[in-house]
């Protein structure tokens, strides 16, 4: 018996109405057009070669490469603040990709690790390619098997293992994200006179996170979101603690605190 996937909603090639909610939102997808990331497109590794560690690109090691950057631009002492930081970087931009086309279109991009592309040289937010829009559906379940599943099981698998990063930490991160772009979503809105796409954006994050991982990652009271870990970005020179800490105030260091 053949499946048949049917879809009735229309992704432009352009994903163009993710452009007004701003950087962590944009999937750049025209190769060769005004915008693309730098260098040619074609070099730049995809994510799934980055979490199995076979970039291929000027960088080397995609993941290592952008670890060090951002420890290096934060001026933090600790490699692993800096993957902290990393991570919950990129887990953000994927979540807002997903989650802002589903609240907008009704469905979600093909997000394959083995299609999307990342230069891990570029500037924050994360640059992200896609080479093909693929249409999927946008409920709960595609969009966390595109996000939880393909990506951010990999690529938090990677970040504990090079960098001895705390699973739960890294899971928050994941959550403290997923709840950050649901909150610029109903935002963005609330402003446009868009209820319709703050409701689904809210209804998509309360489905998401009843799922296994995120489930414990923070608690959530309408858009708010107070994490159980923190992402040690306290350590950072000057960081101080963020909203959604499980701290109020910078702790002083303990091999027992929830920053793990």
């Amino acid at each position: 018996m053949v499946l048949l996937l049917v879809v009735d909603f229309d992704l432009d090639s352009d994903l163009a109405a993710l452009r007004p909610l701003g950087g962590f939102f944009v999937l750049r997808t025209a190769p060769g057009r005004a915008g693309a990331p730098s260098g040619p497109s074609a070099t730049l590794p995809t994510l799934g070669e980055t979490y199995a560690n076979r970039a291929t690109d000027v960088h080397g090691d995609s993941l290592s490469f952008r670890v060090r950057t951002v420890t290096r631009s934060l001026r933090a002492a600790e490699v692993r603040v800096g993957a902290s930081v990393a991570h919950q970087a990129l887990a953000a931009r994927l979540w807002s990709v997903a989650l802002g086309c589903a609240a907008l279109y009704g469905g979600i991009p093909d997000l394959d690790p083995g299609l999307l592309r990342w230069d891990a040289g570029g500037t924050a937010p994360d640059d992200l390619w896609l080479p093909e829009v693929r249409p999927l559906p946008g409920d709960a379940a595609t969009v966390a098997q595109a996000v939880l599943d393909a990506h951010l099981r990999p690529l938090t698998a990677a970040v504990q293992a090079r960098y001895r990063v705390a699973a739960g930490l890294l899971w928050g991160n994941a959550g403290s994200a997923l709840a950050g772009a649901a909150r610029e979503l109903d935002g963005w809105a609330r402003a446009n006179g868009r209820t319709d796409v703050g409701t689904r954006a809210c209804s998509l994050t309360a489905e998401l996170f009843d799922h296994p991982l995120l489930a414990g990652s923070g608690i959530r009271t309408g858009t708010a979101f107070r994490r159980r870990s923190c992402c040690l970005y306290y350590r950072v020179p000057g960081g101080g603690v963020c909203g959604d800490c499980c701290f109020t105030r910078p702790p002083r260091s303990s091999p027992r605190d929830p920053s793990g």
